[in-house]
């Protein structure tokens, strides 16, 4: 029997997060927390933010699998012509080539948490986005109040 090798995990809070709207008018913003960069994996795990009546533009990618779990809010998803409504605690998982699309239907900002795998430039694309911030609205859905404490 040999030893394996322990892997120390990366850890990360929401302060730790980088913040991103792809173009200036868009209505969502992403939040990553792993991809490329800072995971040395091809995968892209972000909080995605949308502003009431906001949505994604409709998109497809040739090889990755997206996966969107609801944290909070109500929306309409949007695949391949097909209409789903889904709220805090659904999943959705979209195949690889459908075009699709997430727009938030509720009266309060929608947060998913966006799994793209393999990361097909999605966080390169996030990354030449505008930087913003999370404010104390995200912190509170995302549990970390006290990131708004100075260190």
């Amino acid at each position: 029997m040999h030893a394996t090798r322990c892997v120390i995990p990366i850890i990360k809070s929401p302060k730790d997060y980088q913040v991103y709207r792809i173009s200036p008018n868009d209505s969502n913003r992403l939040a990553i927390i792993f991809d490329s960069t800072n995971a040395n994996t091809s995968l892209t795990c972000c909080v995605e933010i949308f502003d009431v009546g906001g949505q994604t533009p409709p998109n497809r990618h040739q090889w990755a699998v997206e996966m969107f779990f609801v944290l909070k809010g109500e929306a309409i998803a949007m695949c391949d012509g097909k209409i789903a409504n889904i709220k805090a605690g659904d999943s959705l998982l979209v195949p690889p080539t459908g075009t699709h699309l997430i727009k938030n239907t509720g009266s309060t900002r929608l947060y998913t948490l966006t799994v793209m795998v393999p990361n097909e430039d999605f966080s390169e694309l996030i990354r030449s986005g505008i930087p913003v911030e999370l404010d104390a609205e995200d912190l509170a859905v995302l549990g970390r109040l006290d990131a708004l404490m100075p260190c």
